[in-house]
């Protein structure tokens, strides 16, 4: 793009070991990391720099974020202008411009049955707001009992106490404990023998939404407060929904007068060719949770969208009584704001969401080129995101996957995100053809040398 940002800051101090000790890192191995650092000193469009300036092609959009490409200037320079005029606002019982702004033009991005936003902070807050909506929804409608949740197998669904309770990695929830009491959960929809190399949406599957009703029967509709699912598993790996399973899903929850949550913090925001999953397959939700895209990863922000009739029924009581006692301190702060807004833009005016779509077909195309590539068991795809799935070794699950992405990284200039032996990759939506099949032989170079 030629409208990256150049602030002239001054390169970071070199980062020591000594230094490296004091972060306890998120997510990651921390004594492997500090053995041998993978450092992003600055970034621009398509590209991050290494302290050294080693050129980094990222094939993730950062952590599944930065749909609009790195340090985009307009959206950098709405972000110190409001630094610099209003850097903070509470919104309890307060309000700044800029947030009933954003809150309408997304509004209107959805359209119908979608009415209200509620602003948060990350996609871990967005869910565990989203939860406590469906929760508050059904006890003002006078169905209190209505407070079991159900989630899916391989679900992601953010780190809060609430979201990995209706997640279903067993990596993230074993440490925990017992967590959020009266949770099921519906079996994962991907079958290596069904569905690998499916392109888009598998044509095996949508049986397996009917495992709901034997859910709903074995604890009654009336104790159910909601439904929650991706409709793409991002965390777990591209696990795509296949034909007719989400709108089962859809069907089975209106019946029993169920809350259905898309959990849209990756598929939000253009990843899918649409500005929003739902609207690529067709089916609505109740409420739907978002992140990352809204302001192309550049500050920490998040929002749950609400159907016509949620918000609707808090609303009761004397008009000064807080009808939703839930919120953070930096619900919809000034520079998150002032970023969605510029970023919504960018979105806009460079039509990033349509660019998807017209990209889907070489992508995927250039993805399932690496079928009988050396370890390679599956391709999965839809709109820009994809999945490698490597056969794992023998008593090290994930080693192969650590390997590549490191090898990527260090030898090919490419950076992949790794989840056991499965290599996820959703570049920014700014991303060429040339580049995207950049980033598949860079890729291919590397399974064909990792053993």
């Amino acid at each position: 793009m030629n409208d990256i940002a150049r602030t002239g800051a001054l390169a970071p101090e070199p980062v020591t070991q000594e230094k490296l000790e004091s972060f306890w890192m998120p997510f990651t191995s921390n004594r492997q990391f500090k053995s041998q650092p993978r450092l992003l000193a600055r970034a621009e469009g398509m590209y991050y720099y290494t302290p050294e300036g080693r050129q980094i092609l990222d094939g993730t959009a950062g952590l599944w974020c930065v749909n609009a490409g790195h340090c985009r200037k307009p959206i950098v320079d709405a972000i110190a202008q409001a630094a610099g005029s209003l850097d903070f606002s509470p919104t309890f019982q307060m309000g700044h411009p800029m947030a009933f702004e954003l809150s309408s033009r997304l509004v209107a991005l959805a359209g119908q049955p979608f009415n209200h936003v509620f602003f948060c902070n990350s996609g871990s807050e967005a869910v565990d707001s989203a939860l406590k909506i469906a929760l508050g929804y059904h006890r003002v409608r006078g169905e209190g009992q209505r407070t079991r949740f159900i989630g899916r197998e391989r679900g992601y669904h953010g780190v809060g106490f609430g979201g990995i309770s209706v997640g279903g990695m067993a990596a993230n929830r074993k440490m925990f404990g017992t967590m959020l009491p009266g949770v099921d959960h519906l079996p994962q929809t991907w079958n290596l023998k069904e569905t690998a190399f499916s392109r888009g949406q598998p044509a095996w599957g949508a049986h397996l939404a009917d495992e709901l009703e034997r859910i709903i029967a074995l604890h009654d509709a009336s104790t159910i407060a909601a439904v929650i699912v991706e409709p793409v598993a991002g965390s777990a790996g591209v696990l795509v929904p296949p034909k007719g399973y989400l709108e089962r899903l859809r069907a089975i929850t209106e019946k029993h007068g169920i809350l259905l949550i898309f959990d849209e913090v990756i598929t939000g925001f253009g990843r899918v060719g649409k500005a929003f999953g739902w609207q690529r397959f067709g089916v609505a939700p109740d409420l739907y949770t978002t992140a990352k895209g809204i302001n192309s990863g550049t500050v920490p922000m998040g929002a749950v969208f609400a159907r016509s009739g949620i918000y609707e029924a808090f609303m009761q009581g004397p008009a000064s009584a807080i009808e939703f006692a839930h919120g953070y301190t930096y619900s919809a702060h000034p520079l998150a704001c002032a970023a969605a807004l510029a970023t919504l833009d960018v979105y806009a005016g460079e039509g990033l969401f349509e660019r998807a779509a017209e990209l889907e077909s070489h992508w995927e195309a250039a993805l399932h080129s690496l079928k009988g590539v050396r370890n390679v068991i599956d391709v999965r795809n839809i709109g820009l995101m994809g999945a490698i799935e490597l056969e794992p070794r023998a008593g090290a699950a994930g080693a192969r996957g650590f390997d590549v992405h490191c090898q990527a990284f260090f030898e090919e200039g490419l950076l992949v995100r790794f989840t056991g032996d499965i290599l996820a990759m959703s570049p920014p939506l700014i991303v060429s053809r040339n580049q995207i099949d950049e980033i598949v032989e860079r890729l291919r170079r590397v399974l064909e040398r990792v053993e």
